[in-house]
């Protein structure tokens, strides 16, 4: 704190006048966010004043045309809606199988620097290619079909995954693991005694997570052709069969309500294990 140098005493203007600077830099700093943010928006065309009064009118008509839903064809969506789920079951399996010792890997706490570093740098590039654009590419490669589907949802997933699980283990309790050390207990152990037990729910949580994040992306992936509810969806928009894909809509909620619900009953069950 700044003293007058007669009386020892503070110089309140001093320190008033570094608070009005610091609070000036802060407004302009905010004020400079708010405007850039505009100018991002602004670039979008989404501030047409025009387009916001058109679009209830159309939201509106849209409605009126996918009322009622028509699920007259739903025997023929058994195999898309098993699809679905087998694409997002696959994907979150695989991805699991390969993140797993990547994000081991990738802990600072665990691997060497270099390796860690290349183990994040590939997690990297694997999450910051979408999903979509993922499905895309193994289109081409495979073909139409679900196996493209599996391949874009356990590459993309690998890399988000595997960024979760390096977090997890990188925050783990270090005590139960010195104190192995400390007896010897190679690293291998250490990390079956003493890391694995801290990280299993927590690892298991955000899997089941991901498992519904996959169910959900497997139907944006129907838009790229590799099957399931998803093409379902997309191919009645394209034929104008909005009740239809009204239907369809509401069966993707429902299944994704139902797979929410369990993975919170497993995630609850998972956590008062742990607290046990």
């Amino acid at each position: 704190m700044n003293a007058s140098p007669r009386s020892g005493v503070a110089d309140y203007g001093a320190i008033f006048e570094q608070l009005r600077a610091r609070n000036l830099r802060r407004s302009i700093l905010g004020v400079t966010v708010v405007l850039a943010m505009a100018l991002v928006v602004a670039s979008t065309d989404a501030l047409q004043v025009q387009t916001w009064f058109d679009m209830p009118r159309a939201l509106v008509a849209l409605v009126g045309d996918a009322l009622p839903p028509d699920a007259s064809r739903w025997r023929q969506w058994v195999r898309p809606l098993g699809t679905t789920l087998a694409m997002s079951a696959g994907g979150t399996i695989i991805s699991f199988a390969l993140s797993l010792p990547l994000g081991v890997l990738s802990a600072r706490n665990v691997a060497p620097r270099a390796l860690s570093r290349g183990c994040r740098s590939l997690l990297d590039v694997l999450r910051s290619i979408p999903c979509v654009i993922w499905g895309i590419g193994f289109v081409a490669a495979v073909g139409f079909g679900s196996t493209a589907g599996v391949l874009a949802l356990a590459a993309h997933s690998t890399g988000m995954l595997g960024k979760f699980f390096a977090e997890i283990v990188e925050h783990v309790d270090p005590a139960p693991g010195d104190v192995l050390r400390s007896q010897g207990v190679p690293t291998l152990g250490v990390l079956r005694f003493a890391v694995w037990p801290q990280v299993v729910p927590r690892i298991a949580d955000v899997t089941l997570y991901r498992f519904e994040h996959n169910l959900r992306s497997a139907t944006t992936l129907g838009a790229v052709g590799v099957g399931g509810l998803g093409q379902e969806i997309v191919t009645a928009f394209h034929l104008f069969e909005y009740r239809e894909a009204c239907a369809l809509i509401m069966v993707m909620l429902a299944l994704v309500a139902v797979i929410d619900a369990l993975g919170a009953l497993i995630r609850h069950r998972l956590i008062e294990g742990e607290a046990g």
